[in-house]
Protein backbone atom coordinates (compact mmCIF):
# COMPACT_ATOMS: atom_id res chain seq x y z
CA UNK A 1 0.00 0.00 0.00
CA UNK A 2 1.65 3.50 -1.40
CA UNK A 3 2.01 5.89 2.10
CA UNK A 4 0.44 8.63 -0.66
CA UNK A 5 -2.75 7.18 -0.60
CA UNK A 6 -5.56 9.05 0.74
CA UNK A 7 -8.74 8.28 2.80
CA UNK A 8 -11.30 10.70 2.65
CA UNK A 9 -14.19 10.74 5.39
CA UNK A 10 -17.53 12.23 4.17
CA UNK A 11 -18.97 13.65 7.49
CA UNK A 12 -23.07 15.20 7.42
CA UNK A 13 -23.86 16.95 9.90
CA UNK A 14 -27.15 18.52 11.23
CA UNK A 15 -28.02 20.08 14.75
CA UNK A 16 -24.82 17.23 16.29
CA UNK A 17 -23.10 20.75 17.94
CA UNK A 18 -22.86 18.14 21.11
CA UNK A 19 -21.77 15.57 19.33
CA UNK A 20 -19.10 16.78 17.05
CA UNK A 21 -15.75 17.49 19.29
CA UNK A 22 -16.34 13.83 21.01
CA UNK A 23 -16.20 12.28 17.51
CA UNK A 24 -13.62 13.78 15.89
CA UNK A 25 -11.84 12.64 18.84
CA UNK A 26 -12.53 9.30 18.52
CA UNK A 27 -11.84 9.71 14.91
CA UNK A 28 -8.82 11.34 15.07
CA UNK A 29 -7.19 8.38 17.60
CA UNK A 30 -8.57 5.53 15.57
CA UNK A 31 -6.78 6.98 12.42
CA UNK A 32 -3.66 7.89 14.47
CA UNK A 33 -3.37 4.10 14.12
CA UNK A 34 -2.70 3.99 10.09
CA UNK A 35 0.26 6.64 10.01
CA UNK A 36 0.69 4.97 6.42
CA UNK A 37 -2.43 6.69 5.00
CA UNK A 38 -3.40 10.51 4.88
CA UNK A 39 -6.97 11.29 5.49
CA UNK A 40 -8.71 13.71 5.10
CA UNK A 41 -12.31 14.66 7.18
CA UNK A 42 -14.85 16.23 4.99
CA UNK A 43 -17.63 17.19 7.47
CA UNK A 44 -20.71 18.76 6.09
CA UNK A 45 -22.57 21.16 7.66
CA UNK A 46 -26.54 20.26 6.16
CA UNK A 47 -28.20 24.43 6.90
CA UNK A 48 -27.90 22.99 11.30
CA UNK A 49 -29.85 25.47 13.38
CA UNK A 50 -27.47 24.94 16.46
CA UNK A 51 -23.49 25.88 16.41
CA UNK A 52 -22.62 22.84 15.01
CA UNK A 53 -21.00 25.13 12.16
CA UNK A 54 -18.85 26.81 13.87
CA UNK A 55 -17.49 24.08 16.41
CA UNK A 56 -16.81 22.39 12.65
CA UNK A 57 -14.66 25.58 12.48
CA UNK A 58 -13.00 25.31 15.44
CA UNK A 59 -11.80 21.72 14.31
CA UNK A 60 -10.70 23.06 11.23
CA UNK A 61 -8.34 25.47 13.34
CA UNK A 62 -6.90 22.38 15.52
CA UNK A 63 -7.01 19.83 12.87
CA UNK A 64 -5.60 20.96 8.96
CA UNK A 65 -6.91 17.68 7.76
CA UNK A 66 -9.77 19.06 8.31
CA UNK A 67 -12.43 20.19 5.99
CA UNK A 68 -15.84 22.03 6.13
CA UNK A 69 -18.56 22.78 3.91
CA UNK A 70 -21.57 24.44 4.61
CA UNK A 71 -24.60 23.68 2.58
CA UNK A 72 -27.00 27.30 2.17
CA UNK A 73 -29.80 25.40 3.83
CA UNK A 74 -31.09 22.15 5.28
CA UNK A 75 -31.00 20.10 1.67
CA UNK A 76 -31.60 16.67 3.42
CA UNK A 77 -29.12 13.77 4.72
CA UNK A 78 -28.29 11.99 1.12
CA UNK A 79 -27.62 15.57 -0.65
CA UNK A 80 -25.06 16.35 1.92
CA UNK A 81 -23.34 12.61 1.44
CA UNK A 82 -23.67 13.84 -2.07
CA UNK A 83 -21.89 17.20 -1.41
CA UNK A 84 -19.13 15.38 0.39
CA UNK A 85 -18.83 12.83 -2.53
CA UNK A 86 -18.21 15.57 -5.05
CA UNK A 87 -15.38 17.19 -2.85
CA UNK A 88 -13.75 13.70 -2.14
CA UNK A 89 -13.00 12.45 -5.86
CA UNK A 90 -9.64 13.42 -4.84
CA UNK A 91 -9.40 10.36 -2.79
CA UNK A 92 -8.22 7.11 -3.31
CA UNK A 93 -11.41 5.79 -1.04
CA UNK A 94 -14.42 7.57 0.53
CA UNK A 95 -15.62 6.19 3.97
CA UNK A 96 -19.02 7.64 4.95
CA UNK A 97 -20.38 8.02 7.84
CA UNK A 98 -22.80 9.79 10.70
CA UNK A 99 -21.05 11.81 13.42
CA UNK A 100 -23.34 10.52 16.45
CA UNK A 101 -20.87 7.95 17.33
CA UNK A 102 -23.55 5.49 16.63
CA UNK A 103 -20.99 4.28 14.00
CA UNK A 104 -17.91 3.44 15.89
CA UNK A 105 -14.94 5.04 14.10
CA UNK A 106 -12.74 2.20 15.22
CA UNK A 107 -14.90 0.10 12.73
CA UNK A 108 -13.39 2.02 9.31
CA UNK A 109 -10.32 0.91 9.91
CA UNK A 110 -11.65 -2.54 9.27
CA UNK A 111 -13.45 -1.33 6.29
CA UNK A 112 -9.69 0.01 5.27
CA UNK A 113 -8.31 -3.46 5.63
CA UNK A 114 -10.73 -5.25 3.67
CA UNK A 115 -10.45 -2.59 0.78
CA UNK A 116 -6.83 -3.46 0.64
CA UNK A 117 -7.39 -6.81 0.19
CA UNK A 118 -8.94 -5.73 -3.30
CA UNK A 119 -12.68 -5.20 -2.45
CA UNK A 120 -14.17 -2.06 -4.11
CA UNK A 121 -17.04 -1.46 -1.39
CA UNK A 122 -17.19 -2.54 2.12
CA UNK A 123 -20.40 -1.84 3.75
CA UNK A 124 -20.92 -2.01 7.25
CA UNK A 125 -23.74 -4.16 8.26
CA UNK A 126 -25.44 -3.77 11.75
CA UNK A 127 -25.13 -7.03 13.72
CA UNK A 128 -26.99 -5.24 16.87
CA UNK A 129 -28.83 -2.14 17.23
CA UNK A 130 -28.98 0.18 20.35
CA UNK A 131 -32.63 1.74 19.31
CA UNK A 132 -35.74 1.38 20.41
CA UNK A 133 -38.30 -1.20 19.20
CA UNK A 134 -40.31 0.93 17.34
CA UNK A 135 -37.02 2.16 15.26
CA UNK A 136 -35.79 -1.68 15.05
CA UNK A 137 -39.82 -2.97 13.65
CA UNK A 138 -40.04 -0.31 11.42
CA UNK A 139 -36.63 -0.70 9.60
CA UNK A 140 -37.44 -4.64 9.47
CA UNK A 141 -40.24 -3.84 7.92
CA UNK A 142 -38.46 -1.49 5.42
CA UNK A 143 -35.90 -3.75 4.46
CA UNK A 144 -38.76 -6.70 4.16
CA UNK A 145 -40.73 -4.40 1.62
CA UNK A 146 -37.57 -3.37 -0.47
CA UNK A 147 -35.96 -7.03 -0.75
CA UNK A 148 -39.37 -8.13 -2.37
CA UNK A 149 -39.82 -4.87 -4.10
CA UNK A 150 -36.78 -3.45 -5.13
CA UNK A 151 -34.90 -4.35 -8.76
CA UNK A 152 -31.73 -5.09 -7.63
CA UNK A 153 -30.11 -6.75 -4.37
CA UNK A 154 -29.59 -4.20 -1.50
CA UNK A 155 -28.34 -5.17 1.51
CA UNK A 156 -30.08 -5.34 4.61
CA UNK A 157 -29.51 -3.69 7.94
CA UNK A 158 -26.92 -1.46 6.52
CA UNK A 159 -26.73 2.34 6.63
CA UNK A 160 -24.51 4.57 4.72
CA UNK A 161 -21.97 3.86 7.03
CA UNK A 162 -19.78 2.05 3.89
CA UNK A 163 -15.78 2.82 2.19
CA UNK A 164 -15.91 2.94 -1.43
CA UNK A 165 -13.22 2.96 -3.79
CA UNK A 166 -11.99 5.50 -5.83
CA UNK A 167 -14.05 4.30 -9.01
CA UNK A 168 -16.85 3.56 -7.65
CA UNK A 169 -17.27 7.15 -6.10
CA UNK A 170 -16.78 8.48 -9.72
CA UNK A 171 -19.33 5.83 -10.83
CA UNK A 172 -21.91 7.54 -7.46
CA UNK A 173 -21.27 11.05 -8.08
CA UNK A 174 -22.54 10.70 -11.94
CA UNK A 175 -26.27 10.16 -10.52
CA UNK A 176 -27.71 13.15 -9.71
CA UNK A 177 -31.52 12.36 -9.43
CA UNK A 178 -33.15 14.54 -6.36
CA UNK A 179 -34.35 11.91 -4.39
CA UNK A 180 -31.76 10.30 -3.45
CA UNK A 181 -31.36 7.15 -1.95
CA UNK A 182 -27.09 6.36 -1.86
CA UNK A 183 -27.41 2.71 -0.82
CA UNK A 184 -29.57 1.94 -3.68
CA UNK A 185 -27.50 3.82 -5.88
CA UNK A 186 -23.98 2.17 -4.28
CA UNK A 187 -25.86 -1.32 -5.18
CA UNK A 188 -26.73 -0.65 -8.45
CA UNK A 189 -23.46 0.63 -9.33
CA UNK A 190 -21.54 -2.56 -8.95
CA UNK A 191 -18.36 -3.72 -8.25
CA UNK A 192 -16.79 -6.12 -5.98
CA UNK A 193 -19.09 -5.29 -2.48
CA UNK A 194 -18.42 -7.26 1.06
CA UNK A 195 -20.15 -6.58 4.26
CA UNK A 196 -18.00 -6.08 7.72
CA UNK A 197 -20.12 -6.82 10.48
CA UNK A 198 -20.33 -4.61 13.50
CA UNK A 199 -22.48 -3.58 16.44
CA UNK A 200 -23.81 -0.12 16.38
CA UNK A 201 -23.97 2.09 19.63
CA UNK A 202 -26.34 4.32 20.93
CA UNK A 203 -26.12 8.06 20.17
CA UNK A 204 -23.60 9.96 21.96
CA UNK A 205 -25.78 13.13 22.76
CA UNK A 206 -28.97 15.43 21.01
CA UNK A 207 -31.38 13.58 18.76
CA UNK A 208 -31.81 11.75 16.15
CA UNK A 209 -32.54 13.32 12.23
CA UNK A 210 -34.30 11.04 11.07
CA UNK A 211 -38.03 11.50 12.44
CA UNK A 212 -41.33 9.36 11.31
CA UNK A 213 -42.02 11.57 8.62
CA UNK A 214 -38.25 11.63 7.18
CA UNK A 215 -38.10 7.57 7.27
CA UNK A 216 -41.11 7.64 5.36
CA UNK A 217 -40.23 9.96 2.84
CA UNK A 218 -36.54 7.88 3.00
CA UNK A 219 -38.41 4.76 2.16
CA UNK A 220 -40.83 6.07 0.08
CA UNK A 221 -37.57 7.20 -2.35
CA UNK A 222 -36.21 3.73 -2.18
CA UNK A 223 -39.33 2.21 -3.47
CA UNK A 224 -40.03 4.60 -6.09
CA UNK A 225 -36.46 5.06 -6.71
CA UNK A 226 -35.68 1.35 -7.41
CA UNK A 227 -38.85 -0.35 -8.68
CA UNK A 228 -42.11 0.06 -10.56
CA UNK A 229 -43.38 -2.92 -8.86
CA UNK A 230 -46.00 -0.92 -7.36
CA UNK A 231 -47.54 0.50 -10.79
CA UNK A 232 -47.44 -3.49 -11.78
CA UNK A 233 -49.54 -4.12 -8.70
CA UNK A 234 -51.79 -1.69 -10.20
CA UNK A 235 -52.30 -3.29 -12.58
CA UNK A 236 -52.68 -6.22 -11.30
CA UNK A 237 -54.90 -5.63 -8.72
CA UNK A 238 -57.51 -3.17 -11.48
CA UNK A 239 -57.55 -6.87 -13.38
CA UNK A 240 -58.62 -8.78 -10.32
CA UNK A 241 -61.23 -6.42 -9.33
CA UNK A 242 -62.38 -6.65 -12.81
CA UNK A 243 -62.99 -10.36 -12.75
CA UNK A 244 -64.53 -9.91 -9.49
CA UNK A 245 -67.15 -8.01 -10.76
CA UNK A 246 -67.74 -9.43 -14.21
CA UNK A 247 -68.18 -12.80 -11.46
CA UNK A 248 -70.51 -10.48 -9.21
CA UNK A 249 -72.54 -10.02 -12.32
CA UNK A 250 -72.83 -13.49 -13.62
CA UNK A 251 -74.32 -13.96 -10.47
CA UNK A 252 -76.50 -11.58 -10.38
CA UNK A 253 -77.79 -12.33 -13.84
CA UNK A 254 -78.30 -16.02 -12.40
CA UNK A 255 -80.31 -15.12 -9.72
CA UNK A 256 -82.40 -13.01 -11.25
CA UNK A 257 -83.54 -15.01 -14.23
CA UNK A 258 -83.65 -18.60 -12.33
CA UNK A 259 -84.20 -18.04 -8.16
CA UNK A 260 -85.74 -14.24 -8.70
CA UNK A 261 -87.66 -15.24 -4.68
CA UNK A 262 -84.04 -14.85 -3.17
CA UNK A 263 -82.79 -11.57 -5.06
CA UNK A 264 -82.21 -8.85 -2.23
CA UNK A 265 -81.91 -5.00 -2.14
CA UNK A 266 -78.08 -4.77 -1.20
CA UNK A 267 -77.54 -1.22 -0.80
CA UNK A 268 -75.52 -1.42 1.97
CA UNK A 269 -73.25 -3.85 0.15
CA UNK A 270 -73.28 -1.35 -3.10
CA UNK A 271 -72.61 1.43 -0.22
CA UNK A 272 -69.56 -0.22 1.20
CA UNK A 273 -68.33 -1.57 -2.42
CA UNK A 274 -68.08 2.13 -3.75
CA UNK A 275 -66.15 3.33 -0.98
CA UNK A 276 -64.08 0.37 -0.91
CA UNK A 277 -63.42 1.34 -4.49
CA UNK A 278 -63.00 5.12 -4.26
CA UNK A 279 -60.50 4.52 -1.76
CA UNK A 280 -58.41 1.75 -3.75
CA UNK A 281 -58.38 4.24 -7.02
CA UNK A 282 -57.42 6.99 -4.64
CA UNK A 283 -54.62 5.15 -3.84
CA UNK A 284 -53.46 3.82 -6.94
CA UNK A 285 -53.46 7.36 -7.91
CA UNK A 286 -51.17 8.58 -5.32
CA UNK A 287 -49.06 6.03 -5.96
CA UNK A 288 -49.02 6.83 -9.75
CA UNK A 289 -48.85 10.73 -8.43
CA UNK A 290 -45.34 9.16 -6.85
CA UNK A 291 -43.84 8.64 -9.72
CA UNK A 292 -45.47 11.72 -11.78
CA UNK A 293 -43.68 13.58 -9.16
CA UNK A 294 -40.32 11.97 -9.35
CA UNK A 295 -40.21 13.02 -12.97
CA UNK A 296 -41.26 16.74 -12.24
CA UNK A 297 -38.59 17.43 -10.37
CA UNK A 298 -36.07 15.53 -12.06
CA UNK A 299 -37.63 17.56 -15.41
CA UNK A 300 -36.60 21.04 -13.72
CA UNK A 301 -32.69 20.15 -13.70
CA UNK A 302 -32.22 22.21 -10.47
CA UNK A 303 -29.03 21.76 -8.42
CA UNK A 304 -28.93 19.08 -5.74
CA UNK A 305 -27.41 21.67 -3.36
CA UNK A 306 -26.02 25.34 -2.87
CA UNK A 307 -22.88 26.08 -0.92
CA UNK A 308 -22.83 28.85 1.35
CA UNK A 309 -19.29 28.08 2.53
CA UNK A 310 -15.90 25.88 1.96
CA UNK A 311 -13.31 25.67 4.50
CA UNK A 312 -10.43 23.61 2.14
CA UNK A 313 -7.14 24.11 1.91
CA UNK A 314 -4.74 27.18 2.94
CA UNK A 315 -4.47 28.30 6.27
CA UNK A 316 -6.14 26.30 8.76
CA UNK A 317 -9.57 28.00 10.48
CA UNK A 318 -9.42 30.45 6.45
CA UNK A 319 -12.17 29.50 4.85
CA UNK A 320 -11.47 29.24 1.39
Amino acid sequence: MSPDRTVAYVLPVYDEAENVAAFHRALAAATDERPDLRFEFVYVDDGSGDDSLDRLLELRHDDPRVTVLALSRNFGHQVAVTAGLDAATGADAVIVMDTDLQDPPGVSLELIRVWEKGVDVVYAQRRTRQDGPFKRATAYLFYWLLARLASIDIPRNVGDFRLMDARVVAEVVRYREHDRFLRGIVANVGFRQEAVLFDRDARHAGTTGYPLRKMLAFATSGILGFSTLPLRLISRLGLAISAASVAAACYVLWVRLFVPGQAVPGWAFLGVGMFLLGGLQLTMMGVIGGYLGRVYVESQDRPLYSLALTARGGLPGDPS
